[in-house]
């Protein structure tokens, strides 16, 4: 990549030479052994193999198209941002659980210091530090503001005691960003009041990280414990106390990638290939739930693009309506390996790669790997009561 290449405002380039600059780099630099396909769809990079790909992205200049050019991003307009996500699909890339780059990156831009700016965003820009998010706890999932792990003053340290639970890739990590109590008992009213966002050093003495096996036979869970964990107040982002502003002051568009058509169209074109193996393209009652399932996907599509044009031509955040794509795209993926494992039949059940004609696939991996969909990123009940309050405007009942 020439150094021209590699500093230019790639924002100013019309959208197609974006587009046709970026499938290229892809084409000659995207590893092939990193892309998804059929038997893998929900395939994410971990580890290594995830600090590789983000410094390839970074020395490249692909690294962090939402975020500003002056905090080292590409400062992407949402449109090439789609544009962006878009030839990322069309490769296969892999899924990334980024929140470095995602989330506290964002934050850290709206609400951090010059000094915790300067410390923190180089560094999760080269990939040298990978970012856990710290907000569930047991009891304080949905409920996030039930939260109890404590942060106690002590001079310029707190000494954090609790436990957060679904921390995704978190053995891999090398830190932490955690919503924790901080205001005494009593102190605030509302439960909201009184929690700071705090990031901590993984290495610290006192946390123990404890992967957490899924259905799938994969360990990506993880509960992380702290006990008598010091950490400067110094790693406070924004006021104390008010870390619950913090946290949801920058949702982004990361809900809309969240809603991305990818994984369920690798899964829909896994289930017509076991179609035609099985030799059941004959079946009209096979075929009816496969034609439901296509139509399906194709008018999601036609949401999702609705979604995304009218946030690239407002350039503004993205409202409630985003919960759709959620909802939506998550109980079809899981209508969609349903009918592939139904399809295969007694194949179905068999944990690991099953050949079924020339197609291979382990599709009780793929089933489990899509049960859990409806729950990450805001459950879909919580989902849906954003719905009816934000977008339907319906009043609450009591019983």
């Amino acid at each position: 990549m020439s150094e021209v290449l590699l500093h230019q405002d790639r924002n100013a380039l019309p959208d197609e030479t974006f587009r046709q600059l970026l499938r290229n780099w892809l084409a000659t630099h995207y590893p092939e052994e990193y892309r998804q396909d059929h038997r893998r769809p929900f395939r994410r990079l971990r580890g290594s193999d995830h600090r590789r790909w983000v410094g390839l992205l970074h020395d490249a200049g692909w690294r962090a198209p939402a975020w500003p050019r002056e905090a080292g991003g590409m400062g992407l307009s949402f449109r090439k941002q789609v544009i962006y996500q878009q030839e990322m699909e069309r490769v296969g890339a892999a899924r990334m659980i980024d929140n470095g780059e995602t989330q506290l990156g964002p934050t850290l831009i709206h609400c951090g210091t010059e000094t915790q700016k300067r410390e923190y965003l180089p560094k999760i820009l080269r990939g040298e530090q990978v970012w856990a998010q710290g907000y569930s706890e047991p009891n304080a999932g949905s409920d996030l503001a039930s939260l109890r792990t404590r942060a106690e003053r002590e001079g310029d340290h707190f000494i954090v005691n609790g436990q957060k639970i679904w921390t995704t890739h978190a053995q891999e990590c090398t830190h932490i960003f955690t919503l924790v109590r901080t205001g005494a008992p009593g102190q605030y009213a509302k439960k909201q009041q009184g929690i700071s966002f705090l990031l901590i050093d993984l290495k610290s003495p006192g946390i123990t990280v404890r992967p957490i096996h899924t259905i799938a036979g994969e360990d990506e869970l993880c509960e992380v414990f702290f006990d008598h964990v010091s950490v400067p107040v110094a790693n406070i982002i924004g006021e104390i106390d008010r870390g619950w502003d913090v946290a949801k002051a920058l949702l982004g568009h990361e809900r809309v990638w969240l809603g991305s058509t990818a994984m369920a169209a690798q899964a829909l074109r896994l289930a017509q290939r076991l179609v035609l193996e099985t030799g059941q393209q004959n079946d009209a009652g096979v075929m009816d739930r496969f034609a439901q399932l296509t139509t399906d996907l194709h008018d999601y599509r036609l949401l999702y693009k609705e979604i995304c044009d009218q946030i690239a031509e407002t350039e503004s955040q993205p409202g409630a309506e985003v919960s759709m794509l959620k909802v939506y795209i998550s109980e079809l993926q899981q209508r969609i390996t349903e009918f592939s494992a139904e399809v295969a039949g007694e194949f179905g059940a068999v944990v690991g790669d099953v050949t079924i004609g020339e197609t291979v696939a382990d599709l009780h991996w793929q089933l489990m790997m899509a049960r859990p969909v409806t729950i990450f990123a805001g459950c879909n009940e919580v989902q849906r009561d954003i719905l009816a309050k934000a977008v339907l405007r319906l009043p609450e009942t009591t019983n």
